[in-house]
């Protein structure tokens, strides 16, 4: 098991490699796609990968505790989703792509022809029960229960939000394009209810190299709920102007050099490091102005949404074939 491949760092793949030779990261952040195609064909043929006959979706449930230091259980369903161009506004993104991760995603694709990460979707319809009876799986905080019946009608009329795996999902939608078959057309996703109670977004805060001349009013330091956009800088704060999401008054205001943290303390920290002019301390991005959003055609700034946890990887993989 392990993260998905975009949340590894480079030390952080040497460990998965390290750990075990049949490591998912084996896959999904190979040495070359040619070794990952390797990889899997052995897995199969050695029934590391056990197949199923037969169709399957899965119930999927994930304790976990999170940045706030508060142990919460987030469920969903695993299924297959018809892939959907942007435009027929049935899946609907909210956050800028870049070139770069999509082309080593499809070469990746191309190669093995196996979905091997689900991403992740969100509904606004009813959150799902759990069978009442030990799972099928479990693997640390994740269980999975394989289910007799298909509650995918319940998606059919549905929109469903990108919450996380943007370069994934238009890497598909690309190499279903040039490959035409009807199993490319599919792709494993965790679908999640807006209304899941273990649902939660946390706060991406934004580090600066050069504020372009950004100012905001001075403020005490503030607690736990910030008043808005925070800027810190030199040891103090400000708390800065601006319409809109937290995240829009951000990029608004175009600073430079811009790199990411989850952690308020590393924010904070990094900039007493001297590792940037300036942190921008943000509040979570509330889901249903994402929505909102999203159905307006609305591209947010990159790393808008903080959803955690992120799903498992090797847990469950899709052929293609």
């Amino acid at each position: 098991m392990a993260p998905p491949y975009d949340v590894i760092s480079p030390e952080e793949r040497a460990h998965y490699l390290a750990l075990d030779p049949r490591n998912v990261v084996h896959l999904t952040l190979p040495d070359s796609e040619d070794q990952a195609v390797r990889s899997l064909r052995e897995w199969e043929a050695d029934r590391v990968l056990d197949g199923e006959a037969e169709p399957a979706v899965w119930a999927l449930s994930q304790t976990y505790t999170g940045p706030d230091g508060v142990e919460r259980t987030r469920n969903g369903l695993v299924v297959a989703l018809r892939l959907e161009p942007y435009e027929n506004h049935v899946v609907l993104p909210h956050e800028r792509t870049h070139a770069g991760p999509k082309e080593g995603r499809l070469r990746l694709l191309r190669a093995t022809r196996t979905q091997l990460e689900p991403i992740f979707l969100l509904h606004d319809g009813d959150p799902i029960e759990l069978p009442h009876r030990e799972p099928d799986l479990a693997v640390g905080g994740d269980r999975l229960w394989r289910l007799e019946d298909d509650p995918g009608e319940r998606f059919a009329d549905a929109q469903l939000l990108i919450a996380d795996g943007h370069h994934r999902y238009e890497t598909s939608l690309a190499f279903h394009e040039e490959d035409g078959s009807e199993a490319s057309a599919w792709m494993m996703v965790v679908v999640v209810s807006t209304g899941e109670e273990g649902l939660t977004i946390f706060p991406t805060h934004r580090l600066a190299e050069s504020l372009n001349g950004v100012r905001g009013t001075p403020i005490d330091e503030p607690g736990d709920e910030l008043p808005g956009v925070v800027l810190y800088r030199g040891g103090g704060y400000e708390l800065l102007e601006g319409d809109g999401l937290d995240v829009e008054v951000v990029d608004a205001l175009s600073p430079r050099g811009v790199t990411y943290t989850p952690q308020r303390g590393e924010a904070v920290a990094a900039v007493d490091r001297g590792e940037a002019e300036a942190a921008f301390l943000l509040r979570p991005t509330p889901i249903d102005d994402v929505f909102t959003r999203a159905r307006e055609g609305r591209v947010l700034p990159q790393k808008t949404t903080y959803f955690f946890p992120k799903l498992t990887s090797g847990l469950l993989f899709q052929p293609l074939d």
